[in-house]
């Protein structure tokens, strides 16, 4: 997919860049937190505004909103500017975010819910588009590392807080929490950002993002409203069934024909893709599903207050966390990986069934350890997909394959979710009928009281026992239909080819990046920034910066202060150069005078010529500066070995771009000595 090319943003001093980097990563945690916090909150919310059979929806909506914002955001912002875009997702959250927590109906509820899920799709895009516009390529893998763990804090972090929320505050500062937060935000952008955009027009694929959010959310109604608002054969559940089918049909025909697709459907060609893209859906499915109806059960049934079911979710999540960095590890050193997603989907399989088991007497170790179970198995699975998909896809296809398995993933969960909810709505209605009727309540008993967690558990035990066992029913009924979801993942995984693993997917599973992928949204689906990413991961796990070697295997008769001097004055001036010592000392926030000297013998050796403090280039200079690009592409090349794209246009054009970036993103350290560096 060929990039547009973006015009360069103005350098920052390290303190704007770190005051920036951190307003990001706070967005990031935000948007981040909201896709587990309502978790723990979901029993009370229920409670206080009704419409239980429509619970699965308050996060569904969240998931379906941001993953088709995640599709046009990237986009938009090369259109119309980084900026911009991120303000406007950064607004619509902040809106979101409010009317959710004023809402008084599960209705509402829903609707400003997926205005915060459009602003979080739009903030998660945006927010790397920005880092990669501040942060200089070579710095840019610690930040990702950093990145990365924002999605995993929050993956703790979330229901732990919506449980202290909903216990000590309410559940609608679950909501009113991002509004402090996000504001500081939203003016950090507006004073700091850099205003970057491309220079050409990149084509959106409207109609296909359009077709695939119609038959998305179709399909998840009819899951969600299968059983539950209609029978599953009722004109209703049918005709929109059907209608689902064919928007998908329509959204294949699309995307043969569009420019740049979306999902191009020639992706599905290989085997490897397809095996890799069902997994990213099944394993998305049942993590969202689990977390999501976990809380239910520690709350109705063993009593749990908001913030202790949170932290009794923990031995999951951190099960989770711990595979997904132990199997990122091992994969990043020996390249193999076919056999987590086998044994993943074996644990998933079996702590799924151990959920089933569950009742009212199941203590907190047995509790602990099947959560375990799952956690581990979800963690093994979820970084797979994505590596074999980034050292198996044409440069052309890198960034649309990457999103494209981030896309089915968070597709998945929302399918999960919305699934999980109609067995859970579907089976209790009539279970607690029956407890009802076999098990009355005597008179001056208020039958809804056994509708909120703090009402059933302030019923004396032989009251409360009968309702407790018709929510166990409906639970034991969710998981243990949900376990053959990890049988038909271990069966596509037993399909998995183990196929040769590039360095830069190596690199990338290893550490917080690689978990951070793993939770990630979509990436925006542009080749060039991917490729970005993982050459950062790459020159991230350098122990020393290969400027120096790679000048001095360039043969240039130049120090390294010269060679760093020459890149500064080609990046600020562009070309010719026409730049003066005291705006790189301005720029660096060091004295003008520390560069004279190196400025000064450049142009005895009759590299850059000097008149009235500007400096330019000779024709001399312009060909040293030629050499160092050319020096690093070479060495580039050396590190993408294992890529068979080295005639593809689109890739030679941007490995050319990447060896003036790094030739030119250096800076200089105003310590006691004031050493430069490339």
């Amino acid at each position: 997919m060929a990039v547009a090319e973006v015009q360069e943003a103005p350098a920052l001093s390290r303190g704007a860049k770190n005051t920036i980097v951190a307003a990001i990563m706070l967005g990031m945690l935000l948007s981040a937190l909201d896709q587990t916090i309502v978790a723990t909150a979901l029993p009370t919310i229920v409670s206080d505004l009704g419409g239980g059979n429509h619970l699965s929806w308050v996060v569904t909506s969240y998931l379906l909103a941001e993953t088709i914002m995640t599709a046009l955001i990237g986009k938009f912002g090369d259109l119309f500017g980084r900026k911009k875009a991120f303000m406007i997702s950064v607004s619509l959250f902040l809106i979101g975010s409010f009317f959710s927590g004023w809402a008084d109906s599960m209705g509402s509820l829903i609707a400003f819910r997926a205005v915060q899920g459009l602003g979080a799709g739009g903030i998660m895009v945006t927010a790397a588009a920005v880092i990669a516009d501040v942060v200089p390529l070579r710095e840019r893998g610690k930040y990702q590392g950093v990145m990365g763990s924002v999605f995993g804090v929050s993956t703790v972090v979330g229901p732990l807080l919506g449980g202290l929320f909903v216990d000590h505050l309410s559940w609608r500062w679950a909501f009113y929490v991002n509004l402090p937060l996000g504001i500081i935000v939203l003016i950090v952008a507006a004073v700091a950002l850099p205003s970057v955009r491309s220079i050409g027009k990149p084509k959106i694929d409207y109609l296909g993002i359009i077709l695939i959010a119609l038959a998305a959310t179709g399909l998840t109604l009819v899951t969600s409203w299968g059983g539950t608002e209609y029978p599953w054969g009722s004109p209703t559940i049918l005709i929109m069934a059907a209608g689902s089918v064919v928007l998908l049909v329509a959204f294949v025909f699309v995307e043969n024909r569009a420019v740049e697709p979306m999902l191009p459907m020639r992706l599905f060609k290989s085997p490897v893709f397809s095996v890799a893209s069902v997994l990213s859906f099944i394993v998305g499915f049942a993590m969202l599903g689990g977390i999501t109806f976990l809380p239910t059960y520690l709350q109705y049934v063993q009593g749990a207050s908001a913030t202790s079911s949170g932290l009794r979710m923990l031995p999951m999540v951190v099960g989770l966390l711990v595979a997904a960095l132990v199997s990122g590890t091992v994969i990043s050193k020996t390249g193999k990986y076919r056999m987590f997603p086998i044994i993943g989907s074996i644990l998933m399989t079996a702590g799924l069934f151990l959920l089933s088991l569950m009742d009212a007497s199941t203590n907190f170790w047995e509790t602990s350890a099947f959560m375990i179970v799952l956690g581990l198995g979800v963690g093994m699975i979820m970084q797979v997909p994505v590596i074999i998909v980034q050292s198996t896809s044409d440069y052309k296809d890198l960034g649309v394959a990457t999103s494209g398995v981030s896309f089915l993933r968070t597709l998945g969960s929302s399918f999960g979710v919305a699934l999980f909810g109609t067995i859970y709505a579907s089976g209790l209605p009539d279970r607690l009928a029956t407890a009802f009727a076999e098990h009355p309540f005597p008179p001056g008993v208020d039958p809804r009281l056994a509708q909120s967690v703090q009402g059933l558990h302030s019923l004396p035990p032989e009251l409360k026992a009968p309702i407790i066992d018709a929510y166990v029913g409906a639970l034991h009924q969710v998981f243990l239909i949900a376990a053959p979801v990890g049988l038909l993942s271990l069966l596509v995984a037993l399909f998995l080819k183990e196929v040769p693993l590039r360095d830069t997917s190596r690199a990338a599973a290893s550490g917080n990046s690689g978990v951070g992928e793993s939770f990630a949204v979509p990436a925006s689906g542009d080749s060039h920034h991917e490729l970005e990413r993982l050459l950062a991961n790459v020159l991230g796990r350098l122990k020393t910066d290969p400027g120096p070697a790679i000048l001095a295997r360039s043969g240039l008769s130049i120090s390294y202060a010269q060679g760093w001097l020459i890149a500064q004055i080609f990046r600020t001036g562009k070309q010719g150069g026409n730049m003066t010592m005291q705006e790189i000392g301005v720029e660096h926030k060091v004295p003008a005078g520390i560069f004279e000297p190196t400025a000064r013998q450049l142009v005895d050796a009759g590299y850059l010529t000097e008149a009235h403090g500007h400096y330019r280039f000779t024709d001399e200079g312009m060909e040293l500066f030629a050499r160092l690009v050319g020096s690093w592409r070479l060495w580039l090349l050396e590190q993408l070995e294992d890529w068979q794209d080295s005639t593809d246009v689109d890739f030679t054009a941007d490995i050319d771009r990447l060896a003036e970036r790094l030739v030119s993103d250096g800076r200089a350290l105003s310590t006691g000595k004031h050493t430069a560096t490339v």
